[in-house]
């Protein structure tokens, strides 16, 4: 049997938030030869919708003429999505969908329709990382964890921006029929191997502001490209020529970030890529990211990406990328 998906859109949506998690779908129904999915395409109203980057799809039903039981209810994200919660039908509807769904979920800032639709009440759930700020404020009684790629709370899923529907449906077809099918859907669109839920968004490099002031503009740089140097905080106030005290206030006001943890996670990205493009064992990758023994690397890495090193290893080791 076919499992229903109903993926819902609206004027000024993602093109890639349809496209993506759409694809992947009919891949594993060709794949699983019956047992797939039938996806349908859903918006306030039946007809043509326009995309934000001027693509027009077309829904083939109005939300509120679906009927029967879902099994996948996906909601898509875009940039206009505040101004459609003003339109009660679409989180009113939502709403309606989800009760008889088995599960709901979310591609990049269509998390703002599930929480204005009461889906997301104590609940963890990511977004967009430049709307997590606005998705928290806006719904305190969310728990808005800004660095997953996805995250699953219940029955209840949210993605990260644009490319991270894939991944969401990546999971959902795991979750359905196991990893070797989401790893042959992988191949077959040539997309990374399902992304492990915690894998951060981005790197502390876009993580953290930029500063305002020259010498911590130098030693955020310094940071960055001497993950094994002392990154001590005495050692980092003197190379900017301030007290600790002093250094440590501006640099947290003008990057978001403790020096400390900005250490930790430039090292941690460090790893990230050493295990990325290199061969080397997990000592001297400890070693030279500057977190210093295997056991920190580990506890690092799962504190921020939720995964071994070695099993993010086997993920994204690319040979050809090897120095």
């Amino acid at each position: 049997m076919h499992r229903r998906v109903v993926l819902v859109v609206f004027d000024g949506f993602q093109l890639l938030d349809l496209a993506g998690p759409a694809d992947v779908f009919a891949v594993a129904g060709l794949l699983t030869r019956g047992e797939g999915y039938r996806v349908e395409v859903a918006a306030t109203r039946a007809g043509a919708v326009r995309a934000q980057n001027g693509i027009e799809v077309t829904a083939q039903t109005a939300l509120a003429d679906v009927e029967g039981p879902i099994d996948t209810l996906l909601v898509t994200g875009g940039l206009p999505v505040v101004e459609r919660l003003r339109e009660e039908e679409l989180p009113g509807q939502v709403a309606r969908l989800a009760s008889g769904a088995r599960r709901v979920a979310s591609v990049c800032t269509g998390a703002f329709v599930l929480a204005e639709a009461g889906l997301l009440g104590g609940r963890r759930a990511t977004t967009h990382w430049l709307m997590a700020g606005d998705l928290a404020e806006r719904y305190p009684d969310v728990r808005v964890d800004v660095d997953p790629i996805y995250v699953r709370d219940g029955e209840v899923w949210t993605s990260a921006g644009v490319s991270a529907g894939v991944d969401l449906a990546l999971a959902l077809v795991a979750d359905d029929h196991g990893h070797a099918l989401a790893r042959d859907v992988a191949c077959g669109l040539v997309v990374y191997l399902h992304r492990p839920g915690g894998q951060s968004q981005f790197s502390t490099q876009l993580n953290a502001l930029t500063p305002r002031s020259e010498p911590l503009r130098e030693v955020q740089a310094f940071i960055d490209a001497n993950p094994a140097a002392n990154l001590s905080v005495p050692a980092l106030a003197r190379r900017a020529g301030m007290s600790e005290r002093h250094f440590s206030r501006l640099f947290t006001e003008q990057t978001g970030l403790p020096p400390g943890r900005y250490v930790e996670r430039s090292r941690a990205d460090a790893a990230r890529r050493l295990l990325e493009v290199t061969g080397h064992p997990l000592e001297r990758v400890a070693r030279e990211s500057g977190l210093g023994a295997p056991e920190t690397l580990y506890r690092v890495f799962r504190r921020h990406w939720r995964v071994s090193p070695g099993d993010y290893r086997r993920r994204f080791h690319s040979e050809e990328n090897r120095p």
